[in-house]
């Protein structure tokens, strides 16, 4: 089912507060401030008793329903398990997944602390066992509607976006459109027996966050898809594998006491990144499609954009050739 059509516009100060008040019966205190956000809207609401919850309202039209469902219920499998991460807030009747009229949103306590930054070295291992730890509650079962992290299937999905974008420019489509196909094609075979599970699929160290006696908490689960363990483990990386194999092998010292890992999916690490380049270059363009363009580098779109990426990715299909 996917999220009947909507419009932010709808959405003021007065109204975000009134239906916070109203899932968790408590009175705010008229402080509510929009936060940073590319495709959601989101504000911090203060409350009566001093608190803070962050409310995250999800673009209509983005995700299905059932995608968002499987958002919140990864959150609470994790916080069930005792995984430190900040699952939303369930009204009286359970329910962590609300609505302002046709707008899907969750609330949030609020929670401060430090992205991750440059990790010392003990601090790998740790990181290991805390994505180990997502991992084994990952792999307990499936999601209902989420992507599935795969050559043939994501990114083939993001290069045909890209390429009816309207930033595409003609001139450049069919090289583009080959590059990509390319790499589509040397890839696909490497991921035939690899096993998938739930993962974040954006653990970059901006979703990571320390807090000083309280450890570190994986944050923003909205790329939450099906695919291969090793996707979040190498974005955390400081380098391209054989400059960052102390940081790898520190890592799974501490994710195999709680998942196994198989060695044979590091060779999807460039695979992985070359994906990224492309979901990238689709984020950006869905970006623009929602009104979201002034965020962007200026030339993003011209022909010196398209150029720079066609050789960014021919550049990178060399690496996954010397790592594959």
């Amino acid at each position: 089912m996917t999220v009947p059509s909507a419009d932010f516009a709808t959405l003021s100060p007065d109204s975000v507060i009134d239906v916070v008040e109203e899932v968790l019966h408590e009175r705010g205190n008229n402080i509510c401030r929009p936060l940073n956000s590319y495709i959601n809207r989101v504000y911090e609401v203060g409350l009566a008793s001093g608190e803070f919850v962050i409310a995250k309202f999800y673009r209509p039209g983005r995700w299905s329903l059932q995608a968002l469902q499987d958002e919140v219920d990864f959150l609470l499998e994790l916080a069930e398990a005792e995984v430190p991460v900040v699952p939303p807030m369930a009204s009286e009747d359970g329910s962590a997944l609300h609505h302002l009229r046709d707008i899907p949103f969750s609330l949030f306590p609020k929670k401060g602390g430090r992205p991750l930054e440059e990790p010392a070295r003990d601090v790998w291992p740790q990181m290991g066992r805390l994505i180990g730890r997502m991992h084994q509650v990952g792999a307990h079962r499936m999601p209902q509607d989420r992507i599935h992290l795969h050559p043939a299937e994501s990114t083939e999905e993001h290069l045909d976006y890209i390429l009816d974008c309207e930033r595409m420019v003609p001139e450049h489509a069919d090289e583009f459109e080959d590059v990509c196909g390319s790499i589509i094609d040397l890839i696909s075979p490497l991921f035939g027996d690899v096993e998938a599970i739930r993962i974040h699929a954006d653990l970059h160290g901006g979703n990571i966050l320390h807090r000083p006696g309280d450890g570190y908490h994986i944050l923003d689960f909205d790329d939450l898809s099906v695919g291969p363990a090793v996707q979040d483990l190498w974005l955390i990386l400081p380098d391209r594998l054989p400059n960052a194999r102390y940081e790898l092998d520190a890592l799974l010292s501490g994710y195999e006491l709680f998942h196994e890992f198989s060695n044979e999916s590091l060779r999807l690490i460039e695979p992985l990144r070359a994906m990224r380049y492309i979901h990238y270059t689709a984020w950006c363009a869905r970006q623009i499609a929602d009104g979201g363009f002034s965020r962007l580098a200026p030339d993003w779109g011209t022909a010196t954009f398209w150029r720079r990426e066609i050789a960014d990715l021919l550049k990178q299909k060399n690496e996954i050739k010397r790592a594959i």
